[in-house]
Order: structure tokens, then C-alpha cells, then sequence
């Protein structure tokens, strides 16, 4: 990565600069080129001439083609550049390579559960299993919002979180669709963040208690406990049932302490949203560092959001550990590009209007700097939705790229820990679990400080390097997982995200 105080050009094989700051026309980039409009901060310059139909490269890779001829100091994005087909070289498992072991693990305090498994956090839940038992799950953890003196008694329990949906009838008993929402739902009543469970349902919904309770092999007990409000007899008797066995679970779900474990126990989900030009650059690659520091010490990351990987996926499948883990991420791609073709979309036109005014000009250039999340160590495998992350290492689980769905479905699959990199600001927290948020520069810092945890705008000021982010962002994922609060958390993010992924059509 090389430039002045006025842009960076990334790789030395690219067609373009991002500019560090708003550089008007006229500015002096280097040698007798000058800007030839405003290029606003983030977005892209033209440092060669790129004739009609040539690709345009940025991280030493194809994002578009040139709609146009462009000259060196012009403004690149959409006016002047569109997508078209290349060949992609997948390559499998030609970049992968014996990942290092961390000479000193790393550690942290975490709450070790009866069967081994840890938590970073201590809560119960209260879980609709439909949407029509929603207002009386909130009812339930709104009584415990509302009289806090139970906290005293129970220091060592977090709080009560209400998770709802707005699915769980109006599809088929069987089928995909349902059978997603029943492993999401399992995942979490499974979450080692959850001390006790209670969930609720109607009673007549498609997603039957006795159903979901064979299917996910859960059992009930002292710490998971159903009912229906049919079966209860309204509302009111629900409601008041409800707040008696959460006052039942607390005396033993208070009964833990944190203790040092290594971060082998940690598995952190990775998302961005609310992209930007310095995303790429700045928090993705450094989170990217962090979490290769994750891997060395024999803890988990995992990679989601596949629509916006589009376009990067064979920078995965070189790094897969065998041919049969880059072939089903490939598998993926290709079930998504049916499925947007069903639905009469185009998978390769996933960008908000946030992330075009934020400089990002296709959805490959998105995919390139997002795919930076994910470090540089092996793909030791892939897994669906919400299914549950076993191995060790970098793992990709199929997801949309829509936040909340995305980060729902890898809690679901036991994640315990979410690094979320946003360049416009996205607010988000992610109940049971903590969410980091990585601000992509330092405006956005400054101006969104309520909800930022991380500035790595000093990346692109020349300020710190991405080793060095990406180390500063290891230690904070370290001391978030032993218990110290996000800013999300403080706020109070984190129920109405619990969005799991509705497949089919809603009848």
C-alpha cells in the first residue's frame, strides 16, 4: 500500500487511488497529473488511462469494466464503469498453507458451561417460537426491564432477552424453509450465552413445540422450559406464568464465574455493513489480522455473507484445505445465483444506496474488500445457515448479506463473540452475544462515538499500520469476551436483531 496524504494506491498493478480526503479538481496527485473533478474522499481516481471495455483493478483484482474512456485524474464509479464476465482461476487449495500456532495462546475470561462449552455472556432468554406468541415474550422480559431488584440478588446474571420473529407459520410444516427456522431456534436455545431458556408459542402454528423440540433433539428441563398461550389459557395467565419460571431459573443460572480460558473457546462471527472506500482498506483487512491471530491461537472465525463475497470467492477456494471445501462453497455461489434468478434479481448487483455513496462502485469491489475479513489462513470449511461451527479455524456458513439475518444465523451456529466493520455507520448489537463495531474512518468515529468501539480511520491517515489495528482489535475482542460492555450494549441493541432467514414464499 503506497501513497501520500492525499490518496493510497493499494497495489502497485491497480488503476486506480482512493482518496484520503475530498481532493477538488485541479489537486496534485503525481507527476503532471491532476484531478479533473471532485473526487470525494473514499472514492476512486483514475491514475492511467483505461480504454472502453478494459478492466478497472483495485486490491490487484478485476472490479468492472471501463463504460467509457478514462483518463488519469478522473473520477472512477458508476458513471464509468460496469460489470461483465471474466474468468475466475478457483484454484482450489493452491494458497493454502500450515496455518502458525500461537507460541502463547491467548486467554480470557470466559463462563465455562456443564458440558465444556463457554460463554462470553450470562443470560436467560425468552424465545417465540411464532410470531403470534411475540407480544408475550416481550411482556415477560419487559417485567424484568422494569423491576430491577432481582439484580441484587443475582449479580452474575446479565439480564432477560426477549427474542421474536416474525415467522414460524404461514409455510409448510416441512420442508427447508421451516427446517432453518427450527435449527436457529435450536442454535440459540443451545447458546452457552444462555444460562436457561423459556420458549413460547401459540399453540396452532405450523412450528409445533413437540415438533421442534424432536426434531433439534431438545429435551425439556429445569433450564428449558415451554408452554403455549392456548394451552395456558390467554395472555394475562401466560404472561404471569412466564415471569414465575424465569424467578425459578435465576438462582441457578446466577451460579457461575469467570474464569481464564483460552481463546481456542472463542468463535467470532465477521460482518460489515454499511460499506464504504475505506472499508477495504482500513477495518476489514485489520479485523482480517485479528482474526488470523484468533486462528493461531486455536480459536474460530466465521465468514458469512455470501452475496457479498460475489466475485472474490477464488480468493477463498485457493485456500481451501481440500477440493471438497472450495467445491461447496462454489456449490453456494451457485445456488444463489438460481435462487436471486427465481426471485427475477441479479446477485451481482448487491449494493445499498449507502454503499454507493460511500465510493463503492460494484458489487466485486465489495466482495474484494469484504472477503479481507477473513485473514489470510486456510478454509477449513463450509457450512449452511445456522448450522452448528465445529471446526476450528476460518469458516465460511452460507448466509444473506443482510446484517441482522446474516449475524443471526452464525449466533445460531455458536458464535460468541461478533466483529461487525461499518464505513457509514450501521448500529447494531446482537443479543445474546456482544458486537464490536469497527469504524472504517476517522469522521465516522468522531461523529458516531456513541456507537463506535474501534477507530481504524488512522490506517488511511498514516497514523498506524494494519498489523497494528489488527492487533489493538485482537485485544479488544479478548477483554469483550472477558465481560467488558460494548457500546451496543449500552445501548440496549441487541432483541429486535434476532432476524432469522425466511426462505420460501410466506402463504
Amino acid at each position: 500500500m503506497t501513497g501520500t496524504a492525499l490518496f493510497i494506491q493499494l497495489n502497485p498493478n491497480d488503476d486506480v487511488a482512493i482518496a484520503c480526503c475530498d481532493l477538488p479538481p485541479g489537486t496534485p496527485l503525481q507527476g503532471d497529473m491532476v484531478c479533473r473533478a471532485l473526487i470525494p474522499a473514499g472514492h476512486k481516481v483514475a491514475v492511467g488511462t483505461i480504454v472502453v471495455g478494459a478492466p478497472v483493478r483495485r486490491y490487484g483484482q478485476i472490479i468492472g469494466f471501463a463504460s467509457q474512456l478514462i483518463q488519469p485524474g478522473d473520477y472512477v464509479h458508476v458513471h464509468n464503469v460496469s460489470l461483465g464476465d471474466f474468468t475466475r482461476d478457483y484454484a482450489y487449495c493452491a494458497d493454502a498453507k500450515p496455518t502458525r500456532q500461537a507460541n502463547d495462546p491467548a486467554t480470557f475470561q470466559g463462563i465455562v458451561r456443564s458440558d465444556g462449552r463457554v460463554g462470553t455472556r450470562n443470560f436467560l432468554g425468552v424465545i417465540s417460537t411464532v410470531n403470534c406468541s411475540a407480544t408475550v415474550v416481550r411482556a415477560i422480559a419487559d417485567a424484568f426491564d422494569r423491576d430491577v431488584s432481582w439484580r441484587d440478588a443475582f449479580p452474575n446474571v446479565d439480564g432477560v432477552v426477549a427474542l421474536t420473529h416474525n415467522t414460524g407459520c404461514g409455510m409448510g410444516d416441512q420442508g427447508e424453509d421451516i427446517d432453518i427456522v427450527r435449527r436457529t431456534l435450536a442454535g440459540y436455545v443451545r447458546h452457552p450465552n444462555f444460562a436457561g431458556i423459556l420458549l413460547i408459542g401459540l399453540g396452532c402454528e405450523a412450528n409445533q413445540m413437540p415438533v421442534l423440540l424432536a426434531s433439534q433433539g431438545l429435551e425439556e428441563s429445569g433450564l428449558l422450559r415451554t408452554m403455549t398461550l392456548q394451552a395456558m389459557g390467554g395472555t394475562s395467565k401466560t404472561i404471569a406464568h412466564g415471569i414465575q419460571l424465569i424467578h425459578e431459573m435465576l438462582p441457578s443460572a446466577n451460579q457461575v464465574r469467570r474464569e481464564t480460558v483460552e481463546a481456542s473457546h472463542l468463535i467470532t462471527g465477521l460482518q460489515c455493513g454499511g460499506s464504504d472506500g475505506y472499508s477495504g482498506m482500513t477495518a476489514n483487512p485489520a479485523l482480517g489480522v485479528a482474526a488470523d491471530l484468533l486462528v493461531e491461537s486455536g480459536g474460530t472465525v466465521i465468514l458469512s455473507e455470501t452475496p457479498e463475497i460475489y466475485g472474490a470467492e477464488h480468493l477463498l477456494t485457493r485456500r481451501a484445505i481440500s477440493e471438497e471445501v472450495g467445491e461447496k462453497l462454489v456449490a453456494r455461489i451457485k445456488w444463489w445465483e438460481d435462487y436471486m434468478a427465481r426471485h427475477l434479481g441479479q446477485l451481482n448487483n448487491n449494493r445499498s444506496p449507502g454503499n454507493k455513496d460511500g465510493g463503492l462502485t460494484t458489487i466485486l469491489e465489495k466482495s474484494l474488500g469484504g472477503v479481507a475479513k477473513g485473514g489470510s489462513t486456510n478454509l477449513v470449511d463450509v457450512v449452511e445457515y445456522a448450522c452448528p461451527v465445529l471446526a476450528k479455524g476460518l469458516v465460511f456458513m452460507d448466509t444473506p448479506g443482510y446484517d441482522p439475518v446474516s449475524a443471526t444465523g452464525q449466533v445460531a451456529g455458536g458464535a460468541n463473540l461478533i466483529c461487525f466493520t461499518t464505513g457509514r455507520g450501521s448500529a447494531y448489537g446482537c443479543k445474546p452475544v456482544p458486537s464490536l463495531k469497527l469504524a472504517t474512518n476517522s469522521k465516522l468515529y468522531e461523529h458516531q462515538f456513541d456507537d463506535m468501539d474501534i477507530n481504524c480511520g488512522g490506517i488511511a491517515l498514516g497514523e498506524e499500520t494494519v498489523q497494528e489495528a489488527g492487533h489493538r482489535i485482537f485485544r479488544a475482542m479478548l477483554d469483550t469476551a472477558s465481560g467488558k460492555q460494548t457500546k451496543s450494549e449500552q445501548h440496549g441493541y441487541g432483541q429486535n436483531e434476532f432476524v432469522p432467514w425466511v426462505l420460501g414464499a410466506t402463504v
